[in-house]
């Protein structure tokens, strides 16, 4: 797919003075409390901070799966925000690739057919769709498992089927949200490996909120967040660092 260079040469996602309130009345919480963050295209920018600080909000907000209650925020060069339902849905559709801490794949389906589901979303016949699923299920080292059911396979192994299913479609925004808790060091390392040789290309931008340290060095970019807004970003890792777990 070819897009336009002006486009490329912008960031990813642009987020200006974003908030966003939980709760109404006496009750209403702000989770969100003016955040600014560029995500450039080309790298993959890590979300990190203590629980609760604001990170899987903010993921949420970028993804169009939450709005924001003031603030600008712009996708791909879209105003998120303006879009109406049935827009934002299919915006979503086209150009984002999802990964999640709990891998939510369909039981009853194989491998293969999990990770196709974007391509059978979009239109593309079964036995097609199918085969690209296959195709990049080797690229993932699960060749010869693209047949078992999640229930037969490992976390690893199900969380590369998810991050098959993110990519297959090849969106220009991957989303992660905690794509390593659920995993021993050696396999989340392996996720994150196969997740930066697949996903990380100049005209696509890869976000992942993560409490888990020990995959910062796979970062280009590291936002901190603290108290709902970024209070740092750098592109190198501090060693001292390191976050409770826990969503936000």
């Amino acid at each position: 797919m070819t897009h336009n260079v002006q486009t490329i040469t912008q960031p990813a996602v642009v987020c200006r003075r974003v908030t966003k309130d939980f709760g109404t009345g006496e009750n209403q919480v702000r989770v969100l409390r003016g955040v600014d963050l560029d995500v450039p295209f080309g790298q993959m920018t890590l979300l990190v901070g203590p629980s609760g600080c604001g990170k899987t909000t903010l993921l949420s907000v970028i993804a169009g799966l939450l709005n924001a209650n003031s603030g600008e925020v712009r996708v791909l060069g879209e105003n998120t925000g303006r879009l109406s339902g049935g827009a934002a849905v299919e915006f979503r559709r086209r150009n984002l690739g999802f990964v999640f801490q709990q891998y939510n794949l369909l039981p009853a389906l194989t491998a293969a057919e999990n990770a196709a589901v974007p391509l059978l979303a979009a239109g593309v016949p079964k036995k097609k769709a199918v085969a690209a699923a296959a195709g990049l299920l080797g690229e993932l080292g699960l060749g010869e498992r693209l047949h078992a059911l999640p229930s037969q396979l490992s976390g690893g192994q199900q969380q590369r089927v998810a991050m098959a299913r993110a990519l297959i479609h090849e969106p220009r925004l991957i989303v992660a949200d905690e794509p390593t808790s659920a995993l021993d060091h050696e396999t989340g390392n392996t996720v994150m490996e196969l997740l930066t040789k697949l996903a990380v290309r100049h005209d696509r931008a890869v976000v992942v909120v993560t409490h888990d340290s020990r995959v910062f060095q796979f970062a280009d970019r590291i936002a901190h967040m603290d108290d709902g807004r970024i209070v740092e970003t750098s592109g190198a890792l501090q060693p001292q660092l390191s976050y409770a777990g826990g969503n936000s």
